[in-house]
């Protein structure tokens, strides 16, 4: 992992008294892997989850093999890595990609949307140092032109740019532009003035995003951060939104941080790559305790001795909005230490369209399902997907409360919505109480009818899914309402639901780094006419923690598995 520090780099050593030139390069604080400039050089191109072999032939004259893969190519992201193994051959191989690019640019749908052309701009800006290290006057001339050509695109067409993370991507990247360019202060003016506008409208008092996914805050910030060291360099003031809004979104990496390094799972995050949230972290200077309660974004988090709660307790965000939101109201994570154990199956890095639909549902998240159907509604025709480039949500939960109690013995926290009232005629509520040393965790799910309504439609059965991470090992208990858990460190957590039979079915992991893996869900299924409320819990041994270290690994017996 490279971590960039100190200020932007100064191009105008590279061909001094020219007056088009770069004048900085950003810097770049995402990932970078010197392996991979060897896969490059040798002509194979590995993005999302797909390798294309170029065979001789320039790769961007190849069919893509899905739209992932083209978007990461024609994002240029991959410089990177060719800079990060810092030789004379990758410096080579990178400029002769990009005169290959210059020479024959391709000309598809992917090619020009705005959100990889953004980022595209931003690639070349941060790799500058790289491609025009040695370059001849040329190069840089050919380079330079098609840069601003690209640039202008953003700025004066009517580019159709979806709202939300992809129209803030769009302009920071014409932020940079405007900050690396020379003779440009009324378009740092313009462009610092609709940055500035977006950001106070996405970016919530909280400091969450207005799509409510925890992702679109990592890739803001590796473009912000870079972006107000940018503004030093040319020493002018960065705007006070830009300043305020990462302010705000700090707080929030802490907020959604499992004690694994790890993210929570809601609507559309993925495993952020190794080292990034700690990167990002480090330009965090209040090193403070996260935030119970995040009211403006809706999320709630419950931290007691070891133990971590963070429970989705909000609406799903505006239609515009929604297009990666995820149906998992009330839906929770819970780790213990450094060990996660109810998860969200959350999202795939790569190959997320075979995933999507399943990833999206109330039944891929850790909460209650009525009559399998989502407590939200997507937009399901391809012609109206096509049209609003996405799926959206179109319907769900109106009305989310959430409010706790905290004593000296416990915290509770309760919550509620509606998402199944249209349709079915009740009401989610669930109730998590945490004991104060984190050693338990007990629950209650109920359906609560209006007042004088009865339940509708013929169905009445609900289940109530615990998705387990794939480092548990969980076995049944023998009278069948009840699990016992195993850690990684050995700690073991008993799941119980008096009166109650459960089940362990297969489920899967969709956020893994190395894609997803098997893990196995606890299941409660009722039916609503019969039963309305539902009470379990998870509780530590409480000689896990002290057993462990006196007993003989080799004595211990193996939990069985199903």
């Amino acid at each position: 992992m490279a971590r960039a520090s100190g200020t932007s780099v100064a191009l105008t050593r590279l061909l001094p008294g020219r007056s088009d030139r770069l004048l900085i390069a950003p810097h770049d604080l995402r990932t970078t892997d010197a392996t991979r400039a060897a896969e490059i050089y040798s002509g194979r191109f590995v993005f999302a989850g797909k390798i294309v072999t170029c065979h001789g032939r320039s790769v961007f004259e190849l069919d893509p093999p899905s739209e992932e893969w083209e978007v990461a190519l024609l994002g240029f992201g991959w410089l990177r890595h060719l800079r990060a193994a810092d030789s004379a051959i990758t410096r080579a191989n990178a400029r002769a990609l990009l005169d290959d690019w210059l020479a024959h640019p391709r000309k598809s749908v992917v090619a020009k949307r705005a959100d990889v052309v953004g980022r595209r701009i931003i690639s070349l800006l941060s790799q500058a140092p790289l491609v025009l290290h040695d370059a001849d006057a040329r190069f840089y001339r050919r380079f330079l032109k098609s840069l601003t050509r690209e640039i202008r695109f953003l700025r004066y067409t009517k580019a159709d740019i979806p709202d939300g993370l992809a129209r803030l991507q769009v302009l920071i990247a014409l932020c940079y532009a405007s900050l690396c360019l020379p003779n440009q202060p009324k378009h740092i003016k313009g462009a610092t003035k609709k940055l500035s506008d977006e950001l106070q409208r996405q970016i919530l008092p909280d400091g969450g995003h207005v799509s409510r996914n925890p992702e679109a805050l990592v890739e803001l910030l590796l473009d912000l951060l870079p972006l107000r060291q940018t503004f030093a360099a040319r020493n002018i003031a960065p705007p006070p939104a830009l300043l305020n809004a990462i302010d705000r979104m700090m707080p929030m990496l802490r907020f959604f941080r499992h004690d694994d390094g790890s993210f929570a799972l809601f609507n559309g995050m993925n495993a952020a790559a190794p080292g990034v949230l700690a990167t990002l972290l480090a330009y965090d200077d209040t090193h403070g305790t996260p935030m119970p309660h995040m009211p403006h974004t809706g999320f709630q988090r419950l931290d007691a001795g070891t133990l971590t709660i963070i429970a989705d307790s909000g609406p799903p965000p505006p239609p515009a909005l929604s297009r990666d939101a995820h149906a998992g109201c009330l839906s929770f994570e819970m780790s213990s230490g450094a060990n996660r154990i109810v998860v969200n199956c959350g999202m795939p890095s790569t190959g997320r369209d075979n995933w999507r639909s399943f990833a999206r549902s109330t039944a891929a998240h850790s909460t209650l399902t009525y009559a399998e159907t989502s407590s939200c509604q997507f937009v399901e025709r391809t012609a109206m997907k096509r049209m609003l480039q996405g799926s959206p949500i179109v319907a769900g939960p109106e009305n989310v409360e959430s409010y706790r109690e905290v004593t000296s013995e416990s915290t509770t926290l309760t919550m509620s919505h509606d998402g199944y009232r249209k349709q079915f005629g009740f009401i989610h509520r669930r109730v998590l109480t945490v004991a104060a040393d984190g050693s338990r965790i007990d629950g209650e799910d109920e359906l609560a009818k209006e007042p004088g309504s009865a339940f509708r439609g013929s169905m009445d059965g609900y289940a109530i899914r615990f998705h387990l991470h794939p480092s548990i090992k969980v076995s049944r208990l023998s009278d069948g309402r009840g699990a016992m858990l195993m850690l990684p460190n050995r700690d073991v957590w008993t799941f119980e639901a008096p009166d109650q039979k459960i089940d362990l079915e297969d489920s899967v992991f969709l956020a893994g780094s190395d894609g997803p893996r098997r893990t196995t869900q606890i299941v409660i299924r009722q039916h609503a006419r019969q039963v309305a409320t539902v009470h379990w819990s998870f509780a530590k041994s409480a000689s896990s923690a002290a057993a462990t270290a006196r007993r003989d690994p080799r004595r211990e017996p193996e939990l069985p598995l199903e």
